[in-house]
């Protein structure tokens, strides 16, 4: 295994033409996407709230929370986005790969179609 990087293009979900292009470490094992704060204020893309998060040394940081367009060829999905601060990744998370309807098959290194499963109440 290794890691998987991949470009995408974000947005401001209110402006989407108005897009950046952005390279990702894909880490389907993060919930959120973390994306520089320059990037996110050029995109007009404003914080709504902090959030606290634990790192893998067992620290926890506090950042700033907003929302963004992803956009991947044909897919495009609203998710939540981390203000990336100085000396933070550029992080893919869950939450964004699911809102595009993808998964990481981390074993070949690439992101496949996400079986989505809709299940409900029997009709009566």
């Amino acid at each position: 295994m290794g890691l998987t990087a991949l470009t995408l293009e974000i947005a401001n979900p209110a402006e989407s033409p108005v897009r950046a292009s952005v390279e990702f470490l894909v880490d389907s094992g993060a919930v959120y996407s973390l994306v520089p704060r320059e990037i996110l204020a050029r995109l007009g893309i404003r914080p709504h709230g902090r959030q606290q998060f634990r790192l893998a040394d067992c620290s926890t940081i506090e950042r700033e929370r907003g929302d963004a367009l992803f956009i991947y060829g044909a897919r495009r999905g609203a998710a939540p986005v981390i203000f990336g601060e100085p000396g933070d990744a550029t992080l893919l998370g869950a939450t964004t790969l699911e809102s595009l309807g993808l998964v990481l098959d981390a074993v070949h290194r690439e992101l496949k179609p996400l079986p989505m499963i809709l299940a409900g109440a029997p009709s009566l």
